[in-house]
């Protein structure tokens, strides 16, 4: 790990790739000199364009995912690599290798777990106005589910503490893992990060594998399922309140009726009113249950994470210990 001579953390590069052939060979020769320490990892998966090929003469570590998806490249990779700093970022050659340095180094002196690069100009360049439409959506629905800690929940390139990457439950798929990183950390209130950096365009010949439609759907419900996990009050209060307010306008006539009448015209609207009214205090209650469990479980998460030896990634000198005194005494005295 952290190299007891220099103090230089071990650097991995993670790589996730799809048919990348185009820009695969230029993004690792990039990072090779952007970070000459750092070891360099491609993930294909299942490219058939000659992706690996590409990626292992331009020096890189190429391993393999079968399970097709970002979020499986992304949960193999954290489980497989060990490093005291990990760089994720994209091979489609749209963030820039030169600016890890400054992701490594903002981690390091402010001693965050995640240092996310949100991407300047990102509603204007990125590619299909269908992407930048969600984009603003999506994150405007994560500052309102989850809080303001991140402005851009879906950028790609970030840089990782080894206790994050290895205290991270990644169970998302495919996209939607961006946005899973951000609630982990949300949830269990890490310090984290944002600098912008540039955001550049695909080269010719070069295709993005996002769709608007059908991940935008997966993001969301993603979203729901988050929320669900990590704010079952809030959830589960919602779909109470919705129960609860069918019950109101279902009950009012039949109650409106019996104050002027004094009989109940309408039983079965009556009844039907009572059972959504029920299922609406049935709901509550569990989301008061739930939300207690949710709770503990996002405790036994961070007891986990602290469990987890941080390495030493500031680039402040260390004091000496007292062996080192002990060590300097005895050679003095000799």
């Amino acid at each position: 790990m952290t190299d007891a001579l220099t103090g230089h953390p071990d650097i991995a590069i993670l790589l996730p790739c799809y048919n990348e052939a185009t820009t695969i060979a230029s993004v690792v020769r990039g990072f090779r000199e952007a970070l000459p320490g750092a070891r360099i990892y491609v993930y294909d998966n299942n490219s058939i364009d000659g992706t690996a090929l590409q990626a292992m003469l331009a020096g890189a570590e190429v391993m393999r995912e079968r399970r097709q998806g970002k979020g499986h490249v992304v949960r193999r990779m954290f489980a497989d690599i060990e490093a005291d700093i990990y760089v994720m970022a994209d091979g489609d050659g749209t963030y820039a290798p030169q600016d890890a340095e400054e992701l490594v180094r903002t981690l390091r002196t402010e001693r965050a777990d995640m240092v996310v690069g949100t991407r300047r100009g990102v509603h204007a360049d990125a590619g299909r106005q269908g992407h930048a439409v969600g984009n603003r959506l999506f994150n405007l629905l994560y500052r309102t589910i989850f809080g303001s800690d991140f402005t851009d929940i879906f950028s790609g390139y970030r840089a990782f503490s080894r206790r994050f990457v290895k205290s991270f439950p990644a169970v998302s798929g495919g996209f939607e893992i961006e946005t899973e990183m951000s609630v982990h950390a949300s949830r269990l209130k890490l310090p984290v990060c944002e600098i912008e950096l540039d955001y550049g365009r695909r080269p010719e010949g070069s295709h993005s594998k996002l769709s608007t439609f059908r991940d935008g759907f997966k993001i969301l419900w993603m979203f729901a399922m988050l929320m669900k996990e990590t704010r079952p009050f809030a959830f589960f209060g919602i779909i109470s309140s919705a129960f609860m307010a069918a019950s109101m306008i279902f009950m009012a006539p039949v109650l409106v009726a019996y104050f002027q009448t004094g009989l109940v015209e309408r039983m079965p609207t009556w009844v039907f009113s009572l059972v959504l009214m029920l299922m609406s205090l049935l709901i509550f209650t569990a989301a008061l249950i739930l939300d207690s469990v949710s709770r503990a479980r996002a405790e036994q998460l961070r007891i986990h994470y602290m469990n987890l030896p941080r390495r030493e990634t500031s680039s402040q000198p260390q004091p000496k210990t007292l062996s080192d005194k002990r060590g300097r005494t005895d050679k003095s005295a000799a």
